[in-house]
């Protein structure tokens, strides 16, 4: 048999020489296989899965997420950074250093992973309605840059800024969650930090676990007087409150919308919706961890 190691060569921080030096970290017999289209790596981690020993995964986390979306069995699954955040193998203790986390993964044990769900599909630590699947969507919108990268941390932060002028910090309930009540937007997390700003972390949802449920955040009718104390609960730690709705280890989450609203997974754009239905998946998958 043998590994597979899946490459996005055009995933940020991937280059020829870097596939080489992180192949030489890797033990045994592997093969190199590089995803050419979107969906490519779904397609090969299904085809591949039951006759590969490990699937490694050298790219960034629009990737990861098409392999646990292709892969249907308890293969082990190496989370190699290659993108601008890479949230998945930083969350699972890999670090940022692709070559530095083959070395681990190469020794390291096997865990079971939890994964979200939303409408069908899997997703490893975020999804969201409302607002930040907007600035995910204004992110594909400016398109890569020169060197192929996706534009960065301070696009992020320019768009947010954007759309909240364009908006004058006013984001009403727009949204209906079951059992929950009415909110501006809603994110979903399944690990804490939510995402990395550099190299921060921003715990939304500190107690979201890969071995527990699914955590829910959800601001609700927000005002330009609520925006500092909201960015504050982005980067401390949401807690529930008047005016946000917070939710821990929920094995089920139904979203429905006043009008249809973008949706994202794992920084994805998964187009609008008028529901989501979010379900926790309990040792979904096998990742490859520290020891």
């Amino acid at each position: 048999m043998g590994a597979v190691l899946i490459v996005n060569p055009n995933a940020s921080g991937v280059s020829a020489a870097l596939v080489d030096r992180v192949r030489a970290e890797l033990p045994g017999r592997l093969e190199v296989v590089a995803t050419l289209h979107r969906g490519d790596a779904t397609r090969i981690a299904r085809d591949r899965e039951h006759d590969a020993d490990d699937l490694y995964v050298l790219s960034g986390d629009g990737t990861y997420n098409e392999v646990v979306n292709g892969v249907t069995s308890d293969v082990p699954l190496g989370f190699l950074p290659g993108g601008g955040t890479s949230v998945l193998p930083r969350a699972l203790g890999l670090g940022r250093d692709p070559v530095a986390a083959a070395r681990i993964v190469a020794a390291g044990r096997r865990r079971p992973l939890g994964l979200g769900r939303v409408n069908g599909r899997r997703f490893t630590f975020n999804a969201g309605i409302g607002f930040d699947a907007e600035l995910v969507r204004r992110i594909d919108d400016r398109g890569r840059r020169d060197d192929g990268r996706r534009p960065g941390d301070l696009a992020f932060a320019s768009e947010a800024l954007g759309l909240l002028a364009a908006t004058r910090a006013r984001l009403p309930d727009v949204l209906a969650i079951e059992g929950v009540g009415r909110a501006a937007f809603a994110l979903v997390a399944n690990c804490s930090p939510y995402t990395y700003a550099g190299r921060l972390g921003l715990p939304v949802a500190p107690q979201a676990s890969f071995d527990a449920g699914l955590d829910l955040v959800a601001p609700s009718d927000v005002r330009a007087r609520d925006v500092p104390r909201l960015a504050l609960a982005m980067l401390r730690g949401a807690r529930s409150r008047p005016g946000l709705l917070v939710a821990h280890d929920c094995p089920r989450i139904v979203i429905r919308c006043d009008r249809p609203l973008p949706l994202q997974v794992d920084g994805e754009d998964l187009g609008d919706v008028m529901e989501a239905v979010f379900e926790a998946e309990p040792a979904a998958v096998t990742a490859l961890v520290p020891r």
